[in-house]
């Protein structure tokens, strides 16, 4: 999950990370001079994103006038895909230097990769390669803050002590949150030491939701902020909008299978538009999963073919058929629908859709050349 820049300081906060005082406001939010922290002030466009300044929704307002006007501006703007539905403004920070540090699960290496430069901010990724110090450290709290001192000694001697401090304490809420990225660029560190967060992305693993409860309790308040993440804690299964304009809806299981089959029919010039990972072998004779999936995909806009695509291991596709044509009722789904089935019970699959007038496809060019044609009589 990539959180928010505003919910990953909250979090970081409970580990002594500080960061400038500020507020999140919303579209229905009233800014209340009151509630802020005094100006001048920058405001931040929140959306699960990074490169947000040289897109144009992180601002600096010097008065109010500035401040309601930038907030405006970049309420509702849609950056990267993303509609923003919310702003941090916070207090500014003068007379800082900009640096860089962050943590990231490196799974090849077996370890953290740390990474520390006493040059940070919105053009990290231009900075030289001899400027970027990293090592691979074990996940384990001692190991990550030796590490980061050793990489601290590369940095200029006003800088290093904060970078060491910094880096003890992002190290301890990286394995606490169970964090897979944790970054904070800027890291400002003030003229006599103390250094404070300026921004930070935190990526945390989905998988050990139900073991962290403050991120838990982020999704379940928050849940139109995580809209897909919620979906999956509460219905079980991974269901992701890829492109709002996709023409496809995809009803698949196996997450490497379907991230492949999205590749595929992009390469195809094809528009699928969601990623699903359904995990078929858990239905057994309830319908209340695919009905929910099918009108989630109904929702799109733009989708006018449903594309079936499982292959069954301990599925009977017999039943997973019967279940499809009973959750089709409910789901009011009214598109053409493909399917194309591999695995145990072929046969019977095939005797319950054709009646549904479902044509069955094993080959997946067959099946993707069913869904052009569809298409093509959309378009005419």
């Amino acid at each position: 999950m990539y959180l928010l820049e505003h919910d990953a300081k909250e979090l970081l906060s409970a580990y002594d990370i500080p960061a400038p005082r500020g507020r999140l406001i919303g579209r229905d939010d009233t800014i209340e001079r009151s509630a802020l922290p005094p100006g001048p002030w920058i405001v931040k466009g929140q959306i699960a994103a990074g490169g947000r300044g040289k897109a144009g929704i992180i601002r600096k307002a010097a008065n109010t006038g500035e401040l309601s006007s930038h907030t405006a501006e970049i309420l509702g703007a849609t950056v990267k895909g993303r509609e923003v539905a919310a702003v941090r403004i916070e207090q500014q920070v003068a007379d800082a230097r900009e640096v860089y540090i962050g943590f990231l699960l490196d799974a090849a290496g077996g370890g953290v990769r740390v990474i520390v430069s006493a040059s940070g901010g919105m053009d990290i990724e231009q900075i030289s390669h001899d400027q970027i110090h990293s090592a691979l450290a074990q996940p384990e709290e001692t190991a990550l803050k030796d590490c980061v001192q050793r990489l601290a000694r590369n940095l200029p001697p006003e800088l290093a002590p904060a970078v060491s401090d910094a880096g003890g304490k992002l190290a301890r809420a990286f394995l606490a949150l169970e964090a897979m990225l944790l970054e904070i660029n800027p890291l400002f560190v003030l003229p006599d030491g103390r250094w404070v967060a300026g921004d930070a992305k935190l990526v945390t693993d989905d998988n050990a939701l139900s073991r962290q409860k403050s991120l838990e309790s982020v999704v379940k308040t928050r849940a139109a902020d995580y809209t897909d993440v919620a979906r999956k804690h509460e219905h079980g299964f991974d269901y992701v909008v890829v492109d709002p304009a996709g023409e496809i809806g995809l009803l698949t299981t196996g997450a490497g299978l379907s991230m492949m089959l999205i590749d595929e029919m992009r390469s195809a010039g094809l528009k699928p538009y969601n990623f699903l990972d359904i995990r078929t072998g858990g239905l057994r004779g309830e319908t209340k999963r695919l009905t929910q999936v099918l009108k989630w995909i109904g929702e799109g806009k733009n989708v006018k073919v449903l594309l079936v695509n499982i292959f069954a291991g301990i599925t009977d596709l017999g039943e997973f058929s019967r279940l499809l044509i009973a959750a089709l009722g409910p789901a009011n789904l009214k598109i053409p629908v493909i399917a194309r089935l591999v695995g145990t019970n072929l046969s019977t699959a095939r005797e319950v859709l054709a009646p549904a007038g479902i044509p069955l496809h094993t080959d997946l060019d067959a099946a993707l050349d069913a869904v052009r044609k569809h298409l093509q009589r959309g378009d005419e």
